[in-house]
């Protein structure tokens, strides 16, 4: 991953979404790791970006000679992915993980309304049913899965909801800020901004800050790898690809995730799982065509 400027169009297009679908696919590895953590929820979230940053700073520095001063846009987006993490983690705590799984992944929805009602990007009608079919597979994979206990199923469905909405407005944010900026000045500055928050969450919440085994704190720093190679490919393919069709493609996420589950832990994918994924894949497959024939 470099902060290079644009190559020649065809080959960027295809660099940047091979980065993507590598992003995704690693970002779904973040459940199975924060199952292991040994953290508060929020605690976790901390901990990924301290082991993150690091990584993200010496990356800045050798692309970019200076680390610079921190811009606009990563500082919302980094507003916005600690609100993402932490109504997430805390999210699945109150409802179940189908509901969790279903709601959080209305991300594409709401980019592409987004973008269609404030940038005037009117969506072709094949993409609106690309976009239909892979949130819709996804929510058939968490259905079949179900699971989970119901503390407090109005409060989770909330806030599983408002993480659609908190992860959208990253995704937004990310995407303007890479219009000038290199993608790991932006994920750095972005944690810059986004930890203190989870920090002040857990304190204020008296979530346990440290993991409670080396198992846990291999995997917190496995969250901070995960980090920089996963959601920094995002933000890097998100500068050379439309956001409607970035929000679609990260969609692959919980087909990984069942995979992960299936290969880790022996957590059987039944028939409606498999369809689900395969409509999932199908609707990305969809979007990212629809989305090259309009270029073309």
């Amino acid at each position: 991953m470099t902060d290079a400027a644009a190559e020649e169009p065809s080959q960027s297009s295809w660099l940047a979404l091979a980065a993507l679908l590598g992003g995704a696919c690693i970002i779904g590895l973040a459940a199975i790791l924060v199952r292991m953590s040994d953290a508060g929820p929020a605690a976790t979230g901390v901990w990924r970006l301290i082991f993150a940053m690091p990584l993200l700073a010496l990356m800045t520095w050798r692309t970019a000679g200076s680390i610079g001063g921190p811009p606009r846009m990563a500082l919302w987006a980094g507003l916005f992915f600690a609100l993402d993490l932490g109504f997430w983690h805390y999210g699945i705590q109150y409802t179940s993980v189908a509901n969790a799984t279903v709601l959080t992944n209305l991300t594409p929805v709401v980019v592409t309304a987004f973008a269609w009602i404030f940038l005037r990007q009117r969506p072709r009608a094949l993409f609106l049913v690309a976009v239909a079919a892979a949130v819709g597979g996804a929510s058939l994979m968490a259905y079949a899965k179900g699971g989970g206990a119901l503390r407090n199923q109005p409060l989770g469905d909330a806030l599983s909801v408002a993480t659609a909405f908190w992860y959208a407005l990253y995704f937004l944010t990310m995407a303007e800020g890479r219009r000038t900026e290199g993608a790991s000045r932006m994920m750095f500055w972005a944690g810059v901004a986004g930890l203190p928050l989870l920090l002040g969450a857990a304190l204020l919440l008296g979530e346990p800050l440290t993991p409670a085994s080396a198992t846990g704190w291999a995997a917190c720093a496995g969250l901070g790898l995960m980090h920089v190679a996963g959601q920094g490919s995002i933000a890097w393919a998100m500068g050379r690809l439309p956001t409607s069709t970035a929000s679609v493609v990260v969609l692959v996420q919980p087909v990984v995730a069942a995979w992960l589950g299936w290969l880790l832990f022996a957590e059987a994918i039944g028939p409606l799982q498999a369809l689900g994924a395969a409509v999932t894949l199908g609707g990305v497959v969809l979007a990212q065509w629809v989305s090259r024939k309009k270029a073309g």
